[in-house]
């Protein structure tokens, strides 16, 4: 194992606080930081120290990809780490969003030659775990509860879509096609006419609109959100977002891991662009009848957020002061983060130790991971068994 730098990203949305604090640099932080990017994705590539200089962990797994993925992996994924491990902190919206499929992002991919929709031809399934209590907004609720939630308002101009998700899951697909639809010259006064309905919409939900209207004053998406579950995580709860459901993260702190990729299909609260006919055709109008993932125990200490892809696991291991460690048995490669306390990571092959904040990579040719000290971190690995 070795120290791993992670990348920032600075996205309008994040936190001046969450992952300042975490590193241990003083707070508030001197802008917006929203993301920490753990891994090998080229847009934001970690690096760890070679003749001391930092080298991209990219440019390592192209040089040497049988060492850092083993033979294994390089025949399934290729020359590339298939995960991304984030720290992500949101203080405001993310906008309405879905990925597509394996096979629909292979074939955009090639079909898309300006690279508008599918900038690479991978899925982009997502598991994030609560850091803080987190509030997001994840796949379709039932479309009935939907329709009386709406309803609820009393705008006449919103009865079409009332009456579509009245038909039941087959009604979904109408509904979002007419909110994000709406006549661009008529959202204002949709979104208005919700803030100001003399109906008897459920408090949840004329606070949900309130908070996404005051920054999208003019976005069908606040309408649109009305359709998901709105759940607020407790630390250590997850939400799994495999292909084609609709989400947004609005507010909070957690670790994110995912499949490698940028392929992104907005719906809605936001100034970018939305391709509404790709993104019904990439959404899977079913309902979503679970959406919140508990972690399970799978070893003294060590809990796991199961998920059914070959892209990534993801592990949280607690060490107590003076037990004898925890050893794991993983593939490789492997990114371990510091979450709290402190912790020495060995996999046999060299051993290094994280603070708070701090994060560590392995190659394939590590052996089994021991993690001593006192404290908790989170592991991820490739999903592969």
């Amino acid at each position: 194992m070795e120290l791993l730098q992670g990348r920032i990203r600075d996205y309008a949305w994040g936190s001046r606080t969450a992952i300042a604090e975490l590193q241990g640099r003083p707070v508030p932080s001197n802008g917006p930081e929203a993301e920490l990017w753990l891994g090998a994705h080229p847009g934001a590539p970690g690096t760890v120290q070679r003749d001391g200089r930092p080298v991209s962990l990219t440019e390592l797994l192209v040089a040497e990809p049988g060492h850092w993925l083993g033979e294994r992996l390089v025949g399934r994924f290729g020359t590339r780490l298939p995960f991304l491990l984030k720290v992500l902190a949101a203080d405001s919206p993310l906008s309405l969003q879905a990925h597509p499929d394996a096979e629909q992002a292979r074939a955009g991919h090639a079909a898309d030659v300006g690279r508008v929709n599918y900038v690479d031809p991978y899925h982009k399934p997502e598991l994030l775990v609560a850091l803080s209590e987190f509030d997001a907004l994840c796949g379709f609720r039932d479309p009935g509860e939907s329709a009386a939630a709406i309803a609820a308002f009393g705008v006449p101009a919103l009865e079409p879509v009332v009456a579509a998700l009245r038909a039941g899951p087959v009604g979904l697909r109408e509904a979002v096609r007419l909110l994000l639809s709406w006549p661009q010259a008529e959202r204002a006064g949709l979104v208005a006419a919700v803030l100001a309905a003399d109906g008897g919409p459920a408090p949840a939900d004329a606070e949900l609109v309130r908070t996404l209207a005051a920054g999208y004053p003019d976005d069908p998406g606040v309408v649109v959100a009305l359709l998901l579950h709105h759940v607020r995580l407790a630390c250590g709860e997850g939400i799994w977002m495999p292909a084609g459901n609709l989400h947004a993260y609005l507010r909070g702190t957690g670790v994110e891991i995912m499949a490698a990729s940028d392929n992104v299909l907005r719906g809605g609260l936001t100034a970018k662009r939305v391709d509404v006919d790709e993104l019904l055709r990439v959404l899977r109008f079913e309902v979503l009848t679970e959406p919140v993932l508990r972690p399970e125990t799978v070893a003294p200490g060590v809990l796991t957020w199961p998920v059914p892809v070959e892209d990534f696991a993801l592990h949280r291991v607690e060490v107590a002061a003076g037990s004898p460690g925890t050893r794991l048995t993983l593939p490789g490669p492997r990114v371990v983060l510091c979450r709290a306390g402190k912790l020495t990571v060995d996999d046999g092959v060299g051993a290094v130790t994280l603070g708070v904040g701090q994060a560590a990579v392995g190659t394939a040719a590590g052996g089994p991971l021991t993690l001593g000290g006192d404290g908790e971190a989170f592991v991820a690995t490739c999903g592969l068994r």
